[in-house]
């Protein structure tokens, strides 16, 4: 029987601790079960498998970074916008390297349609009106955005720039900036 209290969300959000402390790949449903002091088959009643709980990860990972994307872009435009959303990102990965590692677990085509994972493509959207693009150079502007600010971020989080002057953090003001600069100036196709 399954410990009372134990809930998928519960479960979810446990897991996303424990990602952030040993890493995302090392999240499994066996390794929760230790964590709540319950047995393996206690927790199949609320999810399948590991690969369920990991999603169940990448879920709230997407959420919690929508919400604080939101809150970030309001009342902001331009690189002031661009900006804030990247920091959101980027401290959220500061802070939560395990729940940033799942945001980026493929989901299947249910699970992606009900995410929060479309509210990241509205606030970078978003952002881009401020710099009048038209589609499809919009949704080609949403992927570089998105290739930079994970890129960027993975790097820095994996030590590769840590040996090496000037400091991370004037390199990312400096991409902010460069970034700024191409959407204002646009290529033509």
């Amino acid at each position: 029987m399954a410990r009372a209290g134990l809930t998928r969300e519960r479960l979810a959000r446990a897991g996303a601790e424990l990602a952030d402390e040993v890493g995302f790949d090392e999240v499994t449903v066996s390794a929760l079960a230790r964590r709540f002091d319950v047995k393996v088959a206690s927790l199949y009643s609320h999810v399948k498998n590991s690969h369920d709980l990991k999603t169940l990860i990448c879920l709230l990972a997407l959420e919690e970074l929508a919400d604080r994307g939101a809150a970030a872009l309001a009342g902001r435009a331009g690189k002031d916008a661009l900006a804030a959303l990247a920091n959101v990102y980027r401290d959220y990965a500061r802070e939560h390297p395990g729940r940033y590692a799942a945001a980026q677990l493929r989901l299947d085509p249910e699970a992606a349609a009900a995410s929060a994972g479309a509210r990241h493509a509205q606030m970078t959207r978003a952002i881009l009106r401020g710099y009048d693009l038209t589609e499809p150079d919009q949704t080609h502007a949403v992927r570089l955005l998105g290739s930079v600010f994970h890129g960027y971020v993975s790097l820095e989080l994996g030590g590769g720039f840590s040996h090496s002057a000037p400091d991370t953090q004037t390199t990312w003001i400096r991409v902010i900036d460069a970034l700024d600069a191409l959407l204002r100036n646009w290529p033509a196709p």
